[in-house]
């Protein structure tokens, strides 16, 4: 979609593409207020945790767009850019998002929910790392790579149904943080209202995320910014786009427990719902290079322990100087990757 949308742009004067982007930012910020209100007051009305609701309902609004891109690129031949996207999502996403929005504001956490999904992230980065090693073949790993099958794939979408039912679960036998929201939000209406104006929250930022990244890139490359500097640092960082304001949006209005949820929920919707879906709609499954085990799964899986180790050490909150590391270790691991990538060309 963003490719046609960017095709269109071309012909724009520049004047015009300026608007555009103002606009969109405009209606993602606008989004993220909204989604992250209706966000809160749907945790009041189940009397659910707000992390729950961000790592179930907000995660999955905000990765059914990488879905529908990595499936579109699986089923067009491109399986390994289905997968490239759902690690490169996590490595951003756990290092980026959380350490920036941990920079704005200490995030406070419910320790014994944020341990609990911390370790289902855990898990399913070296799950997806395990079913893709080439068992039958361990020696050519670094050469050949491997493949997450499509049977795997099915059985990756069964778990994220069954991750769904346990944090509901989990969220049940843990008091709500929802008894400290000073409204009730009483007179919003029904439950289903509320889920449906998130659910149109949603929507608003994914499609101005779409608009936007396209507007940025045409723009950029106008004023002489090199095409392989955009496709490595827009593009790549346009799937995460809505994460990020609705993190940052969450914390600066006083709600960082939705700002972890949704980052550890997209994490692992990235592996269950992402890589899931596309490796079950493709009949070879999906293609993970050597590249992949040489530094993309390692990284993503570097990141995630250090992730799960400042939640261990945290207290109630992840603090700032917990955010400088995570926002580094995104630093490192980007730098590594490109250097890696010019090395092999």
């Amino acid at each position: 979609m963003e490719q046609w949308i960017e095709h269109l742009f071309i012909g724009l004067p520049s004047l015009v593409l300026f608007l555009i982007i103002v606009v969109t930012l405009y209606t993602l910020g606008k989004g993220a207020d909204w989604l992250v209100d209706e966000a809160v007051a749907l945790s009041t009305r189940w009397g659910l945790g707000k992390a729950v609701i961000g790592a179930t309902i907000v995660s999955i609004g905000t990765t059914t767009p990488e879905a529908a891109v990595s499936v579109l690129s699986a089923l067009q031949g491109k399986p390994g850019l289905a997968l490239g996207n759902a690690v490169g999502s996590i490595i951003c996403d756990t290092g980026l998002i959380i350490g920036l929005a941990s920079l704005i504001a200490p995030l406070p956490i419910n320790r014994q929910l944020a341990s609990r999904l911390s370790n289902v992230q855990v898990g399913a980065g070296i799950l997806m790392v395990a079913a893709c090693f080439p068992w039958s073949s361990p020696a050519k790993v670094f050469s050949d790579g491997g493949v997450l099958p499509q049977l795997v794939g099915v059985v990756f979408v069964v778990l994220l149904g069954l991750y769904i039912w346990q944090s509901i679960r989990w969220a049940g036998s843990i008091p709500s943080d929802t008894e400290s929201t000073e409204e009730t939000h009483g007179e919003e209406g029904n439950a289903l209202g509320i889920l449906v104006k998130l659910i149109l929250a949603i929507a608003i930022i994914v499609v101005s995320a779409q608009i936007l990244i396209p507007a940025v890139s045409v723009m950029a490359e106008r004023i002489g910014v090199p095409k392989h500097i955009i496709s490595a640092t827009l593009v790549a960082f346009g799937t995460s786009l809505p994460e990020l304001v609705t993190a940052i949006t969450a914390v600066r209005r006083g709600h960082g427990e939705l700002a972890v949820g949704n980052i550890i929920g997209a994490d692992i919707l990235n592996v269950l719902f992402v890589a899931g879906v596309s490796a079950a709609a493709t009949q070879g499954g999906l293609q993970a290079d050597g590249q992949f085990f040489q530094f993309l799964f390692p990284a993503m899986v570097f990141i995630l322990i250090v992730f799960r180790f400042g939640i261990r050490v945290s207290g109630d909150q992840l603090k700032r100087p917990f955010g400088v590391v995570l926002v580094a270790t995104w630093i490192l691991v980007t730098i590594l990757s490109y250097v890696l990538s010019i090395e092999m060309h």
